[in-house]
């Protein structure tokens, strides 16, 4: 930390290692999960000699050690609007919006994340921030009891919303104050092991979703994943077992694939534990409670709108075919086959335009381009060897991946049908601020790099034509 103040980048190390403690002494498999992915990526350094030097070129290998994503589940607009204010703090904007109603889970989504490449090199911790629909539920008086329910708590200390007054004011916290941000904002995200409604409610709530349940029966929104970065998860998938973790049936997202994309995600079953509920006679009424997973991630390129507009309607493809992880089906090889016809080699996908990459000037090319006039076209720079290209990794999450983990999770018996009412406008509101297009950051990260390339080879006038 600098002499006087903490930035942004490291107060959110800071509450990124905090909850990576409070959560593996809350869920001792997770600390095996992490021990696996550590075992697997070293392997995968050892083994992928493209795949170390494309990280150590763009910085990016330090940042598999603290890379974690969590998740949480909000009841209320104003603890949206709260969560933001707290995530700024640590230099995390809300970037992407997601339906997950489609899905048959009532929530909508966005994910706090940094959005500056310098910010996502020292830590690119990130929380998948969900909202509870109210609207999608269609029995008027539950609705009114459970808005009763969440009106009721605070899941905020105030000093930590004092501590949040401060850096908005200032601009800015002291290390001293930068520490006791971290220690407040953690109870927000802590376990709680007694429900603020009695047995009876909370059955009621389950029966109507168990997410609803998870949602509304608890002071604070706990958290209930936190999602270390594999490079091969495959590779993790197979040994979860030898390490006695039971991981769900299959791998959300995309194939196995040479070139990887977007993101692929896998999990073990939410644990049941012991809750005690509250009753009318003031005493406590045991019971269990089913919310906490281990979940594993591995990240592949960012997908351009054309890329990602075919990935959508690939995978959609097989989805109408029935559902993962069904006995009658070989949903893995039914997703390979489909995706065949996604190009799978680096050169394909960026002259197809169909992902982001990021671009290099070579040690040669910068030798060689010194007082020449160079071709303006992108494809005659990379092909001379003056420019280098490497995927930029994607960051963002899939809503259908999510889903699936989610209902994997929360019980594969239970499908809700929700009519699919997208309604960013209701909560960019309860937000207080617009999110972020991913796509977009993304393309200026592209030409970001791109425009420094070419300062590199002494061409900097050649960008923007390159780029056409």
């Amino acid at each position: 930390m600098s002499a006087m103040r903490a930035d942004a980048d490291e107060i959110r190390t800071l509450f990124s290692r905090a909850m990576s403690e409070m959560y593996r002494a809350e869920v001792p498999q997770y600390g095996t999960l992490v021990e696996l992915v550590s075992d697997t990526n070293r392997e995968a350094l050892r083994r992928y000699d493209q795949l170390r030097a494309s990280l150590e070129r763009n910085d990016e290998l330090e940042r598999l050690n603290v890379e974690r994503h969590g998740a949480i589940r909000l009841g209320r607009a104003d603890e949206l609007f709260k969560m933001r204010r707290v995530f700024a703090v640590m230099g995390m904007h809300p970037v992407g919006y997601y339906d997950l109603s489609v899905a048959g889970v009532p929530v909508h989504a966005t994910a706090f994340r940094p959005i500056k490449d310098a910010a996502l090199r020292r830590n690119p911790f990130r929380v998948f921030t969900s909202l509870l629909r109210l609207d999608l539920i269609g029995d008027e008086t539950f609705r009114i009891e459970v808005e009763r329910i969440v009106g009721e708590r605070h899941i905020f200390t105030p000093r930590t919303l004092e501590l949040v007054t401060i850096f908005e004011t200032e601009g800015q916290l002291s290390i001293a104050q930068a520490e006791e941000f971290v220690r407040e904002a953690l109870e927000t995200f802590r376990w709680q092991s007694e429900a603020t409604v009695s047995l009876e409610v909370y059955r009621k709530l389950h029966d109507a979703h168990r997410l609803i349940a998870d949602v509304v029966s608890f002071k604070g929104p706990h958290i209930n994943h936190l999602t270390p970065r594999t490079l091969d998860i495959d590779a993790v998938q197979v040994a979860m077992p030898r390490r006695g973790i039971v991981p769900k049936a299959v791998i959300e997202g995309p194939p196995r694939r040479n070139c990887p994309i977007l993101l692929r995600q896998t999990s073990f079953k939410a644990l049941e534990e012991p809750i005690l509920f509250r009753q009318a006679d003031a005493t406590k009424a045991p019971g269990t409670h089913t919310a906490r997973f281990g979940e594993i991630e591995q990240r592949g390129v960012a997908l351009t709108p054309k890329g990602r507009e075919l990935y959508d309607r690939l995978l959609a493809s097989v989805r109408q075919a029935g559902p993962a992880g069904s006995p009658t089906r070989d949903y893995d090889s039914e997703l390979t086959e489909r995706f065949k016809v996604f190009p799978d080699d680096w050169s394909e996908l960026r002259s197809q335009g169909l992902a982001f990459f990021r671009y290099s000037a070579t040690p040669d090319g910068i030798e060689m381009c010194k007082g020449r006039t160079l071709s303006s076209s992108l494809d005659d720079l990379v092909a001379a060897g003056f420019l280098r290209y490497d995927p930029i990794i994607y960051e963002d999450f899939l809503p259908v991946s999510a889903a699936g983990i989610f209902q994997s999770n929360l019980g594969t018996g239970q499908q809700q049908n929700y009519a699919a009412r997208s309604n960013r406008a209701a909560f960019e509101t309860a937000l207080g601020a617009k999110v972020h297009d991913e796509m977009k950051l993304y393309a200026q990260a592209e030409r970001d790099s791109l425009e420094q390339a070419l300062v590199q080879l002494g061409s900097p006038h050649l960008a923007r034509r390159a780029m056409a």
